[in-house]
């Protein structure tokens, strides 16, 4: 079985390992554009030693954004900062990915540290907030609109435009984010689809965009590089989306040319019952993995070297993608290879003389 610090192959573009930086929202843009926040806060992750760097969720449109202040790849002008970036993680032997995302029916609500709920228009927000049906996440949020078929014909394309521009930044790796209760989790649920069309009721036609933007934007994402996709595998509710239909839908992405199913779980029911702890979401990984024949990414409270190592060595997921943990520790991959006696490759800035496997040691200014 592999280890967690093994290279991971998908197409033609090998990671060097299997420790990816979950897409952790920053809240931090502009108009959509990168800064230096992101510099900094992406840069960092891949000198501390990542396979993979995800940006956050990345707006398709401008009002697929959760908050006014999200990252968006909805217009040419964003690729220059984002390129620089990129050109960053590449040159410390990582990989950038990028997630690309539409709230639905979550857009247009404040940021975590600015206040609760709608953001009026008067401090920046939108009132074109979509959803597959018009249906309230709570009562705090926006009230959405249903899609027309137009709308939903301008959102595929949208997802294909924006991967155009990602590539033209020199990302490798794309995400469709189709989890936590946004649009297209939204489609994907029972619970939040309640159309009579062609893109509600069976489950065909609940996961039929999903399927249109997977194939839509593999079309124009070269051959040779991944396409993932993150899931929420169950809505932790009765009569909502489960792990049985995560499955289903896994072997129809995989047909899709989807390569990776990034296994999340919740965000859909604001009254679901999570019962959150350490691997709470790993069986999800494993089972997709297992009965769908592809490959798997386990996320959610992996904190710990050893933790990550038993996921991808019994074979539960073929890569672990953490978030809090590199919040609390940027070099989490080199702190966590010394701990497993593995090896990965510390940036030449970082490494001085010693015996092979030990801290380097570097002298005081």
């Amino acid at each position: 079985m592999p280890h967690l610090f093994d290279p991971l192959s998908i197409r033609n573009l090998t990671f060097s390992n299997r420790v990816f930086v979950s897409p952790m929202c920053e809240y931090s843009s502009t108009d959509g554009f990168a800064n230096d926040w992101h510099f900094v806060h992406l840069g960092s992750r891949a000198v501390g030693g990542a396979g993979l760097v995800f940006t956050e969720a990345t707006a398709v449109t401008p009002e697929g954004r959760i908050s006014p202040e999200d990252l968006g790849i909805w217009k040419d002008d964003h690729v220059e900062m984002l390129a620089r970036i990129v050109g960053f993680v590449h040159a410390q032997g990582s990989i950038a990915g990028m997630q690309l995302a539409h709230a639905g029916r979550k857009a247009s609500t404040y940021r975590p540290w600015s206040g609760d709920g709608t953001v009026p228009d008067s401090e920046g927000g939108w009132t074109n907030v979509i959803a597959p049906s018009a249906i309230k996440f709570t009562d705090a949020y926006p009230q959405p609109r249903d899609m027309t078929a137009r709308d939903i014909a301008d959102t595929i394309e949208a997802f294909v435009a924006a991967a155009r521009r990602a590539r033209a930044a020199g990302f490798r790796v794309i995400e469709i984010h189709a989890a936590h209760g946004y649009l297209i989790h939204e489609f994907l649920s029972p619970l939040s689809n309640q159309r009579t069309d062609a893109y509600g009721g069976s489950f065909e036609n609940r996961t039929r965009l999903l399927r249109e933007i997977a194939e839509a934007v593999r079309h124009v994402w070269p051959g040779d590089l991944p396409l993932f996709t993150r899931i929420s595998a169950t809505d932790w509710t009765d009569e909502g989306w489960d792990i049985e239909q995560s499955i289903e839908l896994a072997r129809d992405l995989k047909m899709c040319g989807v390569d990776f199913i990034d296994c999340s779980s919740g965000g859909n029911v604001a009254t679901a019952k999570i019962p959150v702890g350490p691997g709470y979401q790993t069986s999800f990984a494993e089972r997709i993995r297992r009965e769908a024949n592809i490959l798997t990414g386990s996320v959610g409270m992996i904190t710990s070297a050893t933790q990550a190592e038993h996921i991808v060595g019994t074979g539960q997921a073929d890569a672990v993608l953490i978030a809090r943990e590199f919040l609390r520790d940027p070099y989490f991959p080199l702190r966590a290879a010394r701990e497993l006696g593995q090896d990965i490759t510390w940036p030449s800035q970082y490494l001085r003389a010693g015996p092979r496997g030990a801290m380097p040691r570097i002298p005081l200014g």
